[in-house]
């Protein structure tokens, strides 16, 4: 028995829809379907009547209603308990996030809301977007922070969580520099001549941005794919090391930037490029909360972030 279960059988009460549902949840609709079929074996009994649309409420579903509500606000009532007993009565605000923010953004996010809310105690999930997100839909933790793109994109319900914007990132490609400041590869390469590509896993929240950058510009590039990783840090080490072009956040590189050892893969004397930002994007760094259930503490810190980064 999984409380998620009683959280997705309680989103079914609430739409009758199976497939709204499922994406409340964010979760796809066979899986739902699956949890709601794993909840009813546990009981033993089905809960809702499938042969109609929209679905409705069985016998048992019915009364299993204000038992599931008790069930879900009895543990949420122990993890505050127990959450505030483990920390000696300060209870850590817990994040998710992808691993590139947890090791550029959040130190310095972290100081800029403690100067505006004091000192709290934190704990930080890090993974990929799709678990990160998950984790703020089941519960798992109380913000939610990611990269938004429209080729990748946060589908969460706006009645159901709240959004602000902490800001732009660019996405640049960037390669070891040599002496003198030169580039070691430089694009868009040719057909002769293909660049190495220090890709991300097609799996990973970065690969379609970068796949757009590519094929969306004026000018053809050229590469080789030398290497494949989900993670910004093994791309960014595989770069300074002279392997090939890496398509970074900026404020991954900032310091081997600021050293010498990478550089925007991009010939000097390229005007064109330089000054149009070619094979160049922006992501928007967001945090996301749930709008029900939040702590006092949460709320500070919301309301705070939203009174320096919220519309003016």
């Amino acid at each position: 028995m999984e409380i998620k279960w009683v959280e997705d059988f309680l989103s079914v009460v609430e739409t009758l829809n199976f497939s709204r549902s499922a994406k409340l949840r964010n979760v796809t609709q066979p899986a739902f379907g699956r949890r709601i079929k794993s909840l009813e074996t546990w009981l033993g009994a089905e809960l809702f009547d499938r042969s109609s649309y929209p679905c409705t409420l069985t016998p048992a579903g019915e009364s299993f209603v204000p038992i599931a509500k008790e069930m879900l606000n009895q543990s949420m009532q122990a993890r505050l308990v127990l959450r505030g007993q483990l920390a000696g009565a300060q209870s850590a605000v817990r994040f998710a996030m992808p691993h590139t923010l947890l090791l550029t953004l959040f130190p310095r996010l972290l100081s800029e809301i403690e100067k505006g809310v004091g000192a709290i105690a934190t704990t930080v999930m890090a993974g990929n977007v799709h678990d990160a997100v998950m984790s703020l839909v089941e519960r798992n933790c109380d913000l939610l922070i990611c990269y938004d793109h429209r080729q990748q994109g946060i589908a969460l319900d706006t009645e159901r969580y709240d959004v602000l914007s902490l800001g732009k990132e660019p996405l640049r490609p960037y390669v070891k520099t040599l002496p003198g400041g030169l580039p070691k590869y430089v694009l868009p390469g040719t057909p002769n001549d293909p660049q190495p590509f220090l890709s991300y896993s097609p799996y990973s929240s970065l690969s379609r941005i970068v796949e757009k950058a590519l094929h969306s510009s004026p000018r053809r590039v050229h590469l080789f794919r030398r290497f494949e990783t989900d993670l910004a840090e093994g791309l960014k080490c595989m770069a300074v090391e002279g392997h090939g072009i890496a398509w970074l956040p900026a404020s991954a590189v900032a310091r081997e930037i600021a050293e010498g050892k990478l550089t925007l893969a991009v010939a000097p004397n390229d005007s064109e490029a330089l000054e149009q930002g070619l094979w160049c994007d922006e992501m928007d760094i967001r945090v996301y909360r749930r709008l029900d259930g939040a702590s006092p503490e949460i709320d500070r810190i919301w309301n705070y972030l939203k009174s320096e980064h919220g519309p003016q």
